[in-house]
């Protein structure tokens, strides 16, 4: 029976559970679920289509009413001022539709570089694979800066600590372990564990979501909305006009030539030189900010950008890449090579990295040695530490947040803290490392 509900969910934790081993899914069940409907292929667009760029920029109240004042124009014999007014509303539509298409591109490329990968068990094998291509009921495996993409149910030994600050937005790093429910959407800080896909597809919790902050509304802004109103009053004056004109020719036999020359002066009351004016400085606007780099999504974003007052920036891992690199260390009594082995064998020896650690591994290498004791990295304590007994690694290793290992420091350096200051002002984050020759036990050291 393919696990479809809730009760067959918890039904396959026991046959996990009863199995010892956890093997996870094999082909078969994979090919299986997958036509039952049970995939996470399901991809929400990233952005518009090309067909609605277009209508959005084309069937536009402003484009219609001059559209229908350039067909009025050539009917009475004013040809030029048609083709002015159509020319430049042709321009503008040209240059809106070009930069929307620009950023739509920009975007769909932002997201397949973003796109993450996913670590699962199958056949007792881990592979890495596509999002789209998990299924409910598989057993993913993650690691500390590994995203979250589907619900599910931590199982087995490990624990993780997971940001989930895009779902709730509170900071505070969430603890994980047997039976807890990971939300697709968060991160994984520290830790390594595996869970079993519960909720895939647009069932899950961050799809859901998406769906309704991604859907296109179109925003008008205040210039807009005077203008239209403008547009609606004078179009109605016009018409109302306009068959007072056609009842008045009809009954008392109007001679054509005075029939043309009143519709010109109804024609006149729609001010389509404000139009021109709005049209031309929107796409001036959106030009000169193309020209420094930005994406113009909407032509009146020139607009919007001028009512803004207060211009909020989220954290870093949610307008940025949850990924940090390595960048220079400030050793102190030794030279930099040695200071960088031993930074390096310490994140490489750590039992539970997070991204800090990463970020070491990944710059300078290093070697596992073998560990005496250790306090594991967490977001309580904001430091980690390890006991090497043997070789000249022999000592007490602590890495962690400066102003936290601080107060224990018997080396005070003013250079240090200069340099640890300059690099904050610089967006970087910075954390001490530091050493204790003594061989030491690090029981009840959170304390």
């Amino acid at each position: 029976m393919l696990p479809t509900s809730h009760g067959s969910m918890i039904t396959t934790l026991q046959r996990l559970e009863e199995a010892g081993e956890i093997c996870g899914l094999d082909e078969f069940e994979v090919l299986s679920r997958r036509e039952h409907g049970d995939g996470n292929d399901y991809r929400p667009p990233t952005s518009r289509s090309l067909v609605d760029i277009l209508r959005q920029n084309v069937f536009t109240l402003i484009n219609i009413v001059l559209f229908s004042l350039g067909a009025t124009m050539v009917m009475i014999g004013r040809v030029d001022e048609a083709i002015i007014s159509v020319s430049l509303i042709t321009m503008n539509i040209v240059i809106g539709v070009l930069q929307e298409v620009r950023a739509k591109r920009k975007l769909d490329q932002i997201a397949l570089l973003t796109r993450p990968k996913v670590t699962v068990l199958r056949g007792g094998e881990q592979q890495t694979i596509d999002p789209a291509g998990l299924v409910r009921g598989d057993v993913v495996i993650v690691r500390p800066g590994d995203q979250i993409v589907v619900d599910g149910i931590v199982i087995g030994d490990g624990q993780i600590e997971v940001d989930e600050s895009l779902l709730t937005g509170e900071s505070d790093h969430i603890a994980k372990r047997k039976g807890d429910h990971v939300l697709s959407g968060s991160f994984v800080v520290t830790g390594t564990a595996m869970f079993i896909a519960r909720r895939v597809g647009k069932r899950s919790f961050a799809n859901q979501v998406a769906s309704e902050a991604r859907a296109f509304r179109v925003a008008r802004t205040p210039l807009q909305n005077d203008v239209d109103f403008v547009i609606r009053v004078l179009t109605l004056v016009a018409l109302f006009f306009g068959i007072l004109l056609a009842v008045s020719a009809v009954l008392s036999e109007v001679p054509l030539m005075r029939r043309i020359q009143a519709a010109t002066v109804f024609a006149g009351l729609i001010p389509n030189g404000l139009f021109f004016m709005v049209i031309v400085a929107y796409a001036m606007g959106a030009v000169r900010i193309v020209s420094r780099g930005a994406l113009v999504q909407q032509a009146n974003s020139v607009e919007s950008l001028s009512n803004v007052n207060v211009l909020c920036m989220d954290k870093t891992g949610t307008l940025t890449a949850n990924k940090i690199h390595y960048h220079d260390v400030h050793p102190i009594g030794m030279d930099k090579g040695s200071f960088e082995r031993l930074l390096a064998v310490f994140a490489r020896s750590a039992s539970v990295t997070n991204r800090t650690g990463e970020a070491v591994i990944q710059a300078l290498g290093g070697e596992s040695r073998r560990v005496l004791d250790e306090v594991p990295f967490s977001s309580s304590r904001k430091w980690s530490a390890l006991t090497f007994s043997d070789g000249d690694q022999k000592g007490v290793y602590v890495m962690g947040a400066l102003e936290v290992l601080e107060p224990n420091l018997t080396v005070h350096d003013e250079a240090l803290f200069e340099q640890a200051e300059q690099w904050s002002d610089e967006g970087l984050r910075v954390v001490l490392f530091a050493r204790n020759p003594e061989v030491l036990y690090l029981h009840g050291a959170d304390k």
